[in-house]
């Protein structure tokens, strides 16, 4: 029988401050935040209007609905990027980007679990934008891009989640998290 740790909105709200601490620890903030769907966008949206800046979605869905598979927004790659169109009458250029056009963006979801949606975003940025320019994409990620969820998994996979509010080992002990905008949530509390 799998464990189950049920978050209410009073979590939602600690969590959603205590990220935006730590980005003002930081003295960083995003040009915009990047919500994904589903369970991200409640926290990006709380986020978006606690610290006044813009929030954009993108819906990963790795395992839901597999039919539809993830989405691939190019132009936010670019913005992390700086990538720079290229003048078509140069044809002595091949790509161009600018480190100061450069926008920083948080995703944001509500966990890190295996770390695929997070890993899924990276791969799909690099090789859709600029995708030889490897050593320009490490000096984005985790400097113009970084993650915040609610929750980490610390076995997780991926490692560079910068932001977060609770850690749980599913490694160590079987959880199943519950979040207040799920289904299984509301029919709890009834």
């Amino acid at each position: 029988m799998t464990n189950k740790k049920y978050y209410t909105w009073q979590d939602v709200e600690s969590a959603v401050t205590a990220i935006t601490v730590q980005l003002y620890k930081d003295n960083w903030r995003p040009d915009y935040i990047v919500g994904i769907t589903r369970g991200g966008l409640p926290i990006a949206t709380m986020l978006s209007h606690l610290i006044g800046v813009p929030m954009h979605t993108l819906d990963v869905r790795l395992r839901d609905e597999a039919n539809m598979g993830p989405e691939s927004n190019l132009w936010m790659a670019e913005d992390a990027f700086g990538y720079v169109p290229v003048d078509i009458d140069d044809m002595s250029a091949t790509c161009r980007w600018d480190i100061n056009t450069r926008k920083k963006m948080l995703i944001v979801d509500d966990i890190n679990d295996t770390g695929a949606t997070f890993e899924w975003i990276k791969e799909d940025w690099q090789s859709g934008c600029l995708p030889s320019e490897q050593y320009a994409w490490d000096s984005v990620w985790d400097n113009t891009v970084r993650f915040a969820t609610m929750t980490h998994n610390s076995s997780s996979e991926f490692d560079d989640v910068r932001y977060l509010w609770d850690r749980v080992d599913k490694a160590e002990k079987d959880v199943w998290l519950v979040y207040p905008w799920e289904s299984e949530f509301l029919t709890a509390i009834r």
